[in-house]
């Protein structure tokens, strides 16, 4: 469920007159993508996340080859700023990518949230996924993310497949990566030979892409069964992309109410 934020009292402004508190601004991140797609399916998400939070404001920043790029887009704030990262894990982008950029705009004053994945409103949205495609009863999944170098992760898109599994009803679910190499134990291909193996000769292929992209339609190209799509605008994951501006900033007012407390965001 998405946590709301608190009502709070009016501020007063040069006028004397009372003005309603202005929430920090949620700056959405995402990767970014030479398919025109991928830009149409984030701005879906995003007045999805509006229509749930009327009067937050809510920017969106690219990583790369999408306009506007985040060091662009954070030029041009000023205030409070809560950053949500679109990427269903960590890896590069979320541990020195969008860090770099926010140390780029000390003008702003920006707290950065985990990225959407692992949690339950993810496995969610990738259970409604499947059963869109047809795999409403699979006998098991792949579930096929981009992958990173960085160990984080993959372990927290094995969290995710366990989160799908049980979301399935025990159903095997094996995480695979569309980064890996040919020939790699972890990437797609190898995951659906290893499910074949245990007869598994059809599985359905869970998309662990929040938007429509190179390596999405790769993995989408090498299922033997019933492809997901991306998660796009599914409610589930607007739901979590408030979740997480919520708890950023809820821990932002603990650690400014005990200074001596550092503010963490958890899951």
């Amino acid at each position: 469920m998405t946590t709301r934020l608190s009502s709070r009292p009016a501020l007063t402004g040069p006028d004397g007159l009372p003005r309603p508190h202005r929430a920090p601004t949620l700056v959405a991140v995402a990767h970014g993508s030479r398919d025109p797609a991928a830009l149409r399916t984030v701005t879906a998400l995003l007045d999805r996340v509006r229509r749930l939070r009327p009067g937050l404001a809510v920017r969106l920043g690219h990583i790369e080859l999408d306009e506007p790029l985040l060091p662009d887009m954070l030029a041009r704030l000023r205030g409070t700023a809560v950053v949500v990262p679109l990427l269903l894990a960590r890896g590069h982008h979320v541990a020195h990518d969008i860090p770099a950029a926010l140390t780029g705009a000390p003008h702003l004053t920006a707290h950065l949230a985990p990225p959407l994945g692992p949690h339950p409103l993810l496995a969610e949205a990738l259970h409604a996924r499947l059963r869109e495609a047809g795999a409403r009863r699979p006998d098991a999944v792949v579930l096929a993310a981009a992958g990173s170098r960085a160990p984080e992760s993959a372990a927290d898109t094995a969290r995710t497949a366990r989160l799908l599994s049980a979301r399935l009803g025990g159903v095997p679910v094996l995480p695979a990566y569309a980064s890996a190499p040919a020939g790699s134990p972890l990437s797609v291909p190898a995951a659906l030979r290893a499910l074949a193996a245990r007869g598994h000769h059809r599985p359905a292929l869970a998309s662990c892409f929040t938007a429509p992209g190179r390596f999405a339609a790769q993995c989408a190209a090498t299922a033997p069964g019933p492809a997901a799509a991306p998660l796009g605008d599914h409610p589930a994951l607007a739901e979590l992309v408030l979740h997480r501006y919520d708890r950023a900033l809820a821990a932002r007012t603990t650690c400014d109410r005990d200074p001596t407390r550092a503010a963490t965001v958890t899951v």
